[in-house]
This record gives C-alpha cells, structure tokens and sequence, in this order.
C-alpha cells in the first residue's frame, strides 16, 4: 500500500503527507469533519468542498484549508491525489492515491445506503483498500430507513399523545441531520439542541432539504411543550438543561440499537437502528467492489472482518487506531440553550 502507519495516523511516505492524523501535522488530508478524523493542530489541510465548513468548524480557524471537487486529481510530490463521495455525512470522502499505476484508496467511514443529506457512496477500483469497520459483525444488518422513519414518527405521535415531548438523541454532525431529512415535519414542530443547529447551516448552504427547526430555547421548549421532536446530542441525556423540556419519552438512533440490551443500559424508552455507516453486508460488498486484494481494516471490529476477509482470499490485516468508530463522533461543538 501506499500508506503507513505511524504515532500520528497514517501517512504516506511518496507524498510526505498523512490522511485523517491523529495529531497536528504540516499536511493532512482530511476525509470528513467528524471529532475522529478532523483533528485539530495541523498547519495545512485538503478536504472535499461540500465538507469544507464542517471540517472548518473541527479545526478552528488557525488551519489553511484547501479543497478538490468530486474527481479532480492534484498531484502532490508525484502522488496523484482524487477525492471521491464516501456517503457518510455531507462531504465525506474516500482518498484514492496513486502512483505509478499503484492504486491506495483510504475509505474514511462510508455508509453504502441511500442517504439525502449527504453524497452517495462511489465505488473506487484500487489495489489496496483500507477500510473501517465500526459495525464489522455479521450481527449488523440495517433495516430499511423508511421503515424506520416510520417507527420514528409513529412514537412521535405517540408521545404527543401522552403529552411528552420527544426526545431523539443522534450524534450531532451527520446523524441529527439524516433524522431531521427523514421525519414527517408535519406532524409538529421540531427543535434542536445547540450542538445540532449549529449544523445546519452548512447543509442548507450545499442544498440539502431539511425542514423548519428551532433552536431549543426555554421559551420554545414552553410554546411546544408535548408536541414537539427534540434532537438532541446522547450527551445532553441527564443534563439540567433537559430538564425544560419535561415530560419527555427518550429514545436513540444508531446501529448500536441492534444489540439486545443497548437500549436499557443507555435507559432509553425506544431505540431506533439507523447509521450512517456500513453495517456488515455494506462492508463486504464496498470492498469486493474495489477489486483490491490487500485489505487494511480499521475503527471498530478489525478482527473478525480481518479473519473473514483473509479466509475469503483476501490479505488483510489490522491497523491500529485511537478512535472506535461511532462512538468517538458523540463530542461536538455547539451550544446547550
């Protein structure tokens, strides 16, 4: 492969620059603006335009950060560098590396799924593919969305009914605009926590269709008291500023509601399984897709797809990582009022 790893994340050697650094670097390529993968310290970045304000809100203001189109190929040091749509949230990317007809193509997260408020998922020919693996058991297989925005509003109903207000905790960047995309707004008003509304802006900026949303403000949570749908980050669960929204039924939106007892221990009264990555035939199909026949996996459950992959014909191994997958995304910027 083309890449290495390395204390600070991937790097590759031929083009002197390292792909989602855990660390600051003078150069990193950037594949999306989750807390996982956008770090703060580095000196230059190249990410996707659409993902250009997302990755800016990670990185703060100090980084120089320069952006390519959908396909657009930049050589740097002789490494011919293209960005192409990963489907995980608005602008993730997959990087794909060249150099002497020697193909690396470094996934990020992707979701292989339809998803309306992000580009969809494009399958990269490569020789080596490094992949994630955030939900690599064959225990992790998604329902159909519209299935699940159905639930979704029907225990929004529900709730009105019982005149509580209800609370959906989805990870604010990505998840939280997938839920607000896919609910039926007509059936009340909807607000938002800070850290989510904080994101919205550059959604609607790239055209993504997302209905009327208020800021969760205590005056709003008093005008729709029992009526509306709040969304809100999992770490606003338990807060005092959650308190001005009682009564309020909780529920949670991720792959992770497909185990058994992942709804009670996060105390929740519903669990809706929705992700914005591959579950596991996704992975399978997006890496057989590549063509690649060495394989690097990485954020999540490296082993067993690992031990899959090599039994399958595939060379695969696991790369070392500081972040687990979905659960690394859970810390957003943003406001609480």
């Amino acid at each position: 492969m083309l890449v290495t790893e390395t204390p600070k994340g991937l790097y590759c050697p031929a083009g002197n620059f390292y792909i989602d650094p855990w660390q600051g670097v003078d150069r990193a390529l950037v594949t999306h603006g989750h807390a996982d993968h956008a770090r703060w310290g580095s000196k230059r970045i190249l990410t996707s335009e659409s993902g250009r304000e997302l990755v800016r809100a990670r990185v703060g203001a100090d980084p120089i950060i320069d952006t390519m189109a959908w396909g657009e190929t930049r050589s740097i040091h002789g490494v011919r560098v293209s960005f192409h749509p990963a489907g995980h949230i608005l602008g993730s990317a997959q990087i794909r590396l060249e150099v002497k007809g020697e193909v690396t193509v470094v996934s990020g997260d992707y979701n292989t799924r339809p998803d309306p408020t992000c580009e969809a998922f494009e399958p990269v020919r490569c020789h080596g593919f490094i992949t994630e693996s955030t939900f690599g058991l064959p225990i992790y297989r998604w329902p159909d969305s519209q299935q699940v925005f159905s639930e979704i509003n029907d225990w929004w109903r529900s709730c009105q009914e019982a005149g509580k207000t209800a609370v959906i905790y989805a990870y604010a960047l990505g998840k939280a605009q997938r839920i607000l995309g896919g609910v039926n707004a007509a059936i009340g008003p909807i607000l938002a926590h800070g850290a989510v509304y904080n994101f919205l802006q550059p959604y609607r900026d790239q055209g993504i269709a997302l209905p009327l949303v208020e800021k969760a403000t205590v005056e709003h949570a008093k005008a729709t008291k029992g009526r509306a749908l709040l969304v809100a980050p999992p770490s606003a669960q338990g807060t005092p500023w959650l308190k001005k929204f009682q009564p309020v039924s909780h529920a949670f939106a991720s792959g992770w509601m497909t185990v058994r007892g992942g709804r009670r221990r996060r105390a929740m009264d519903r669990g809706f399984v929705l992700s914005d990555h591959a579950d596991w035939p996704g992975l399978l199909m997006a890496i057989e897709a590549t063509g690649a026949q060495e394989v690097g996996v990485t954020h999540g459950n490296g082993a067993p797809l690992a031990r899959w992959l090599k039994d399958h014909g595939k060379q695969a191994r696991v790369l070392q990582t500081q972040f687990l997958g979905e659960g690394a995304e859970e810390t957003e910027p943003g406001g609480d009022d």
